[in-house]
């Protein structure tokens, strides 16, 4: 027997953002006070530029964009209580910022529309560059892609002769505190760039960058694996949230 069609329901949506998707505000302007505020968000943003604003400001500008006619004041401070601050948030997981009240498909799709953004501005200052050079925008891109990641990540950027980055590639992902990593992996994959020379890059998601005994080793059997096929080493970075660690620097290379 067919269901009666009076019996059944619409799936309620999950959060504004839905709603908005799956039947749209009606047209019409912003309650004057919500229209005020945006307005005098904007001009202080324009007038001042990002340093005359706190993170929650910031977010609530990028958020006005992904859902028009709503107040966006209370997600932002939500957000950033969350996570910490406007870096998290873009660096957060898809999965867990889908887990925040308010937070459908439009806002986490333009908070990961910013963060790639981001990463692809970084990492056009290093591409194609020679990166011994210039080291400084090579940092800021790892900064950028990595330091703010909750969980471990292992890239490989490849150089040619003369030091210019050809690809930059995360090789394996992690844990919180491990990534497992496969240096005959490395090697052949260098071998197929036709690449000359190598840097490591990882994260520490505690923030902390200290090498662990495990690093050190790992970084030991790339070296000679390298190194037995002329391929140069030339450093292995570990990436925390505020600095960083060298190990051409601190002598473990």
């Amino acid at each position: 027997m067919a269901p009666d069609p009076s019996f059944s329901e619409r799936p309620l949506p999950f959060d504004a953002d839905e709603v908005a998707e799956i039947a749209p505000l009606p047209k019409g302007r912003l309650p004057s006070y919500m229209a005020d505020h945006r307005r005098r968000l904007r001009e202080r943003f324009l007038s001042g530029g990002a340093e005359a604003m706190p993170d929650y400001e910031l977010l609530e500008l990028l958020l006005f964009l992904a859902v028009p006619r709503q107040d966006m004041k209370p997600l932002a401070r939500r957000l950033i209580d969350e996570f910490g601050d406007l870096n998290r948030v873009l660096a957060a997981p898809i999965p867990r910022l889908s887990g925040i009240e308010g937070v459908g498909p439009s806002v986490v799709g333009a908070l990961k529309l910013v963060e790639a953004v981001a990463h692809r501005m970084a990492r056009a200052r290093v591409i194609a560059r020679p990166v011994l050079s210039g080291w400084e925008p090579l940092l800021d891109y790892c900064r950028t892609v990595m330091a703010h990641r909750e969980t471990e990540q292992f890239r490989v950027l490849f150089l040619d002769r003369r030091n210019v980055l050809v690809a930059d590639e995360a090789q394996a992902r992690g844990t919180v505190d491990h990534v497992p990593v496969y240096p005959r992996e490395v090697v052949k994959r260098a071998l197929e760039l036709n690449a000359s020379a190598l840097i490591l890059v990882h994260n520490h998601p505690s923030g902390d960058p200290t090498p662990s005994e495990a690093d050190i080793a790992m970084t030991a059997q790339i070296e000679a694996a390298a190194g037995a096929l002329g391929i140069m080493l030339h450093d292995h970075l570990v990436i925390g949230k505020s600095r960083e660690t060298s190990f051409r620097a601190e002598g473990l290379l």
